[in-house]
């Protein structure tokens, strides 16, 4: 299976280099696309090397600046669907996701349409490191979310995720409108709307452990207020999914 992983990047020179080596040492020869955003830390740069050091498994997107992540892989989505690539994945540059549970999303894609890098199932969880109003306001933005989209999928606010490449074709990504994280719930909702099979697996999402987070309070806070705004863009598409599930049901 032809599997490329994109990586959004903005300032993670520290992390890029460690991260591609990780995902290459995996047993399954895993591509990586990094899109950065103008890093001025040189994170660009640095891509550029590690792709003339793997031409056949890493490219790089350079784009003007800070645009964001919605548009990184929205951006990156497209340039892949040129390729036959098999499944695209999503994941952060700062080892918040373990690598190595790439091996497991490759093994539960073969009976799902998505796989996603749960925390909050059997198995999962965050930082041990996490004091614990940032475990409960993590796990509750989590909840808020699901709970007013009224998804079964227990982490929908993760970023860790495997998509077959024909199911991410055939989501109408022109109606994406978010920009932020709010995108991955977003997207996750939209998968859910239109019955692909969302299977999830484990992960423990861990802190940083170099460069600096770009997550805040009021980012989180937005996120949560434009929980509202999927649940009104995608309301056609709720209707035909319950419709259908009611008739599947007689």
């Amino acid at each position: 299976m032809s599997i490329v992983i994109i990586i959004p990047t903005y300032n993670e020179a520290e992390n890029l280099p460690r991260l591609v080596s990780a995902i290459f040492s995996l047993p399954i020869p895993f591509e990586i696309l990094v899109v950065d955003d103008n890093s001025p830390d040189g994170t660009g740069s640095i891509a550029d090397d590690l792709s003339a050091a793997h031409p056949e498994r890493l490219r790089v997107i350079h784009r003007a600046g800070k645009l964001g992540l919605s548009s990184a892989y929205l951006q990156a989505f497209r340039t892949l669907f040129i390729d036959p690539v098999e499944a695209i994945g999503q994941m952060d540059a700062d080892f918040s996701h373990d690598p190595s549970v790439l091996v497991d999303m490759v093994k539960k894609l073969e009976t799902c349409d998505l796989v996603q890098g749960s925390r909050y199932i059997p198995g999962g969880s965050t930082d041990v490191r996490w004091p614990a109003w940032r475990k409960a306001l993590s796990a509750w933005g989590n909840f808020y979310a699901r709970t007013i989209l009224g998804m079964p999928l227990r982490d929908v606010t993760g970023g860790f995720r495997l998509w077959k490449r024909a199911t991410l074709q055939a989501m109408p990504l022109e109606r994406v409108r978010s920009s932020g994280y709010i995108f991955l719930v977003e997207m996750a909702y939209l998968a859910w709307c239109l019955k692909f099979k969302i299977g999830e697996v484990p992960i423990y999402f861990a802190e940083r452990r170099w460069g600096k987070s770009k997550m805040s309070f009021k980012i989180q806070v937005e996120a949560a207020l434009k929980v509202w705004q999927v649940l009104w863009d995608y309301r056609d598409l709720r209707r035909k999914g319950q419709q259908a599930r009611v008739t599947l049901a007689k």
